[in-house]
């Protein structure tokens, strides 16, 4: 079904006759024919609304072009290998964008993670009832999922740590009526979150740094380079604790990140600004400026002809790795940057990825 009426002028026919189209396919396969969920930017498909009352807000407010699968209306969810990126030549969206409300980004969470439904279908499933189960009966406002996704938001927007972070689930619990759907504590609203590809992995290394145990050395339990023991050793003794790791490597999977950039749509305007957009007058104001990026184009010419390729810088901070700090133990962040985007944005908090926790000697 053509859906290219929603990227229309809202007053352009093409926009009038794709609205009816949605309202006919949102009709035939609507279980209440008194609301329906509406797609608009501002209900998000969260508030049911009667059906000329969405066809105003179609007009007024325009529907959420990020809608592509009607899952809400009647589309059947199906699992498709893959899925076309938009790749016309857009402008440059920096921050003039209208900020999403908690409503979109729930919206917008659940639909990036419908490509992972290959992988786990019951857990996207799942995910699918939570975003659409009310927070308490009667709840227009908040679903599970969008009342859970504002209160992470509050927790990384403020810093809290795991301890606030219960109590602040604890309060709020109380605060609602007693049937309601708010996880009560850290572990089941992790459960929650995790539907989302939010996920990591912990990998063995060797204590001096040497290995990491994985692939073909995963069942090794001592180093292959320093014979250093894999395991732990007992408090005050030589007797190994064996099944305690002598040190861990967090890695933060960062392809489903990279997928999910492209299946927001401002996202994936922005990343192709630097070939599009940017303007090449020989100063030096961005990345793509710079004689390194020239040299990745000529030593790669297939990589660079094209312009959604991510260009990606690794940071990392806090590391000690010869003791030489007043404290003995660090904790290193490794970071990786999109370089692709505008200046305004490539050095924005959202688009800084934490890929790898490396913990510090001893």
């Amino acid at each position: 079904m053509d859906r290219s009426w929603m990227l229309k002028d809202r007053r352009s026919k093409d926009y009038d006759d794709g609205v009816e189209q949605f309202l006919n396919f949102a009709t035939i396969h609507a279980k209440d024919l008194e609301s329906i969920r509406c797609p608009c930017i501002q209900c998000g498909n969260l508030i049911r609304q009667p059906i000329p009352e969405i066809r105003n807000h179609l007009f007024v407010n325009g529907i959420d072009r990020s809608y592509r699968t009607w899952i809400w209306h009647g589309e059947p969810v199906t699992c498709r290998a893959s899925q076309s990126v938009n790749t016309r030549d857009f402008s440059y969206q920096e921050v003039n964008s209208p900020p999403l409300n908690d409503v979109q980004e729930a919206v917008e969470m659940v639909e990036a993670a419908y490509n992972d439904c290959m992988v786990d279908p019951r857990k996207f499933k799942k995910l699918i009832e939570d975003a659409e189960k009310p927070l308490f009966p009667g709840c227009t406002k908040f679903t599970k999922l969008s009342a859970l996704v504002r209160i992470y938001k509050y927790k990384a927007n403020n810093d809290l740590t795991n301890k606030a972070f219960a109590e602040l689930l604890q309060m709020v619990g109380d605060l609602l009526p007693d049937i309601n759907e708010l996880p009560l504590c850290i572990y089941e609203a992790g459960k929650t979150m995790a539907a989302l590809g939010m996920e990591y992995e912990k990998i063995h290394a060797c204590p001096n740094d040497c290995v990491l145990y994985r692939k073909e050395l995963k069942t090794a339990t001592s180093c292959p380079t320093c014979d250093t023991s894999r395991w732990k050793l007992k408090k005050n003794s030589i007797e190994i604790r064996d099944g305690v790791p002598a040190k861990v490597l967090w890695y933060f999977p960062i392809i489903p990140r990279f997928r999910r950039m492209y299946q927001s749509v401002e996202t994936a305007e922005n990343l192709t600004w630097h070939a599009h957009q940017r303007e090449s007058d020989g100063q030096l104001r961005h990345p793509a400026d710079s004689p390194q990026w020239k040299l990745v184009d000529h030593l790669w010419p297939d990589f660079a002809s094209e312009p959604r390729n991510l260009r990606l810088a690794l940071s990392a901070d806090g590391i000690n790795p010869h003791k030489s700090l007043s404290s003995r133990y660090s904790c290193w962040p490794v970071i990786l940057v999109t370089y692709n985007l505008p200046p305004g944005l490539c050095m924005k908090k959202k688009f800084m990825m934490l890929s790898l926790l490396i913990s510090g000697p001893h």
